[in-house]
């Protein structure tokens, strides 16, 4: 008995260690590795990036914001374009936001012409890479549940270290 005492005596800050630390990363922080090239030139594959979790439960989701998506089957990497309510439209190669054009320096690539209405309790995402993302173009747009948090800082590998816009 005395051995069983000690040995958990001894293991009992790792055991704490770790519990604390799987709490964290299922509730504030985690990493995320970006898959693909729906992001390029902003992101580049096989880029780990920290998910921020928690920033969404306090603040508003922005348009321009880098996004993980939970598209059922996999989490997705985009960028929010259109906000719940709004006509989003893409002519010309340029964004248009209820009619009123809004500068978007993000696109790699041509932006095919649509147009869309995002209904009230979603938000439209897309790549930053058009000719090369499925997203809501594909999806559709996301409702808020959906959206598992924002990622804007990479971590790896170092040359790419820091925040991303």
């Amino acid at each position: 008995m005395d051995k069983l005492k000690k040995f958990i005596k001894e293991i009992y800050p790792y055991v704490i260690i770790i519990v604390l630390v799987l709490i964290f990363k299922m509730y504030y922080y985690s990493p995320i590795r970006v898959d693909g090239t729906s992001m390029s030139k902003t992101l580049i594959n096989g880029d780990i990036m920290i998910l921020d979790i928690v920033s969404y439960r306090h603040n508003a989701i922005k348009r321009f914001d880098i996004v993980v998506v939970d598209d059922g089957e996999e989490y997705i990497i985009k960028r929010v374009i259109g906000l719940p309510g709004e006509t989003v439209e893409y002519k010309d190669n340029q964004l248009f936001i209820n009619g009123k054009k809004v500068e978007d320096k993000y696109p790699y690539g041509k932006t095919a012409d649509f147009k869309v209405k995002v209904e009230k309790d979603k938000y439209y995402v897309l790549g930053d890479n058009r000719n090369n993302s499925l997203d809501s173009r594909y999806f559709g747009a996301f409702k808020k549940n959906k959206i598992i948090g924002k990622t804007n800082f990479t971590v790896f590998p170092f040359n790419r270290f820091g925040k991303k816009k």
